[in-house]
């Protein structure tokens, strides 16, 4: 099985992203596996989760950034 070559820049991040995944997944009525095996879900279905984690976090930080100006 391959493995991402995408590393977290901060690595103590990695918690609050996985949070994320399971809060936009649930918003979204997609159910994730619960082993984290995630080879039968549909590449729509992720999709969608990692493009609304994307989108939120551009809005986080675009927000942060507006706050500096």
């Amino acid at each position: 099985m391959a493995r991402s070559q995408n590393q977290l820049q901060v690595p103590q991040a990695r918690a609050a992203l996985e949070q994320l995944k399971y809060e936009v997944a649930q918003e979204l009525g997609i159910q994730l596996p619960a082993d984290g095996y995630y080879g039968n879900m549909t590449t729509r279905d992720m999709g969608s989760i990692g493009g609304t984690i994307t989108k939120r976090l551009v809005m986080m930080a675009e927000q942060q950034l507006a706050g500096r100006i």
